[in-house]
């Protein structure tokens, strides 16, 4: 049996919580789901312009764990980006 998840310290809320290529209906286009969590990587790392150190402490989490979710993040908006699909964030 795994491990339960431990929760994040996330620090912001997005008002925006959609993103989707332009000019493509919404009813042909594939769905990529990002976490707050995986959201909080992303804007600690580029936004902030934290190091991966300070932003797993202020997340709460391990540097490692800090890593693999920011990898997961870049992979999944990597995807979006190239194979045209779109972008919901969500919480969970």
């Amino acid at each position: 049996m795994p491990r339960p998840r431990l929760n994040r310290r996330i620090g912001f809320n997005p008002n925006v919580t959609y993103f989707k290529p332009q000019g493509v209906p919404m009813s042909m286009l594939e769905v990529i789901e990002l976490t707050l969590e995986e959201s909080e990587a992303l804007r600690l790392k580029n936004i902030e312009n934290l190091n991966q150190e300070d932003c797993a402490k202020l997340m709460q989490t391990s540097q490692s764990t800090f890593q693999r979710i920011l990898t997961k993040a870049y992979n999944k908006i990597s995807d979006a980006i190239i194979n045209g699909k779109s972008i919901k964030i969500i919480s969970k």
